[in-house]
């Protein structure tokens, strides 16, 4: 055995002397300020201010929603704003079209004043209808189409022979949309079904 070797009883020894110093060895800890921190509590205080920032940007990021949402809602009221600003204006224009057209349509003969009165009447006509899509007033005329109670009002219901039912065989008064928005319903007559004979009838 060379002199530099050292014997079992000795290495026993500088083992246990690591044993022990890793025993009594101090949990790990650092210093802030006058308070002393373990790993565990820097592990926690790390997840809550973690959880904090995550929470103010949930709330960024609503905040930010709503304002966007908002925007629009305001910028969507302008536009409205815009487009049916006339609303008003052309519901009142509506009747004196109106009287326009039932004096054309009364409006019979051949005399000289007549003719005159027709002609002056259908270009006043014109210029209403020039007038209104210029503003995309659009007429609702709907003969012969489905009977629509958004669009139309039923002011009667008849038997119509060769009429599908529920369509509309006759319009009393055109209806008028702004933009897309209704300014006044069509007043219409529609078709319906063929009543069945009772059977009383049947039997005479």
């Amino acid at each position: 055995m060379s002199i530099d070797q050292e014997s079992p009883e000795s290495q026993v020894e500088v083992e246990a002397e690591v044993v022990n110093e890793a025993v009594n060895e101090e949990p790990q800890h650092t210093e802030v300020g006058e308070h002393e921190y373990t790993i565990e509590e820097l592990k926690k205080e790390l997840e809550e201010a973690k959880q904090k920032a995550n929470d103010s940007w949930d709330k960024a990021v609503r905040t930010q929603a709503e304002m966007e949402n908002l925007k629009r809602r305001t910028q969507k009221d302008l536009e409205d704003a815009h487009k049916f600003a006339l609303t008003g204006f052309a519901k009142d224009l509506l009747p004196v079209l109106d009287s326009l057209v039932l004096g054309l349509q009364a409006a019979t003969g051949d005399s000289e004043d007549v003719k005159k009165f027709r002609e002056g009447s259908e270009l006043t006509i014109k210029q209403f209808e020039a007038l209104f899509a210029k503003f995309n007033i659009v007429a609702i005329d709907p003969l012969g189409l489905p009977f629509n109670p958004e669009q139309h009002q039923a002011m009667l219901m008849q038997e119509v022979e060769g009429a599908e039912p529920n369509t509309v065989v006759n319009v009393f008064q055109k209806g008028y949309m702004l933009n897309g928005r209704l300014l006044r319903p069509a007043m219409v007559v529609v078709a319906k079904s063929a009543e069945k004979p009772s059977e009383v009838d049947e039997q005479a």
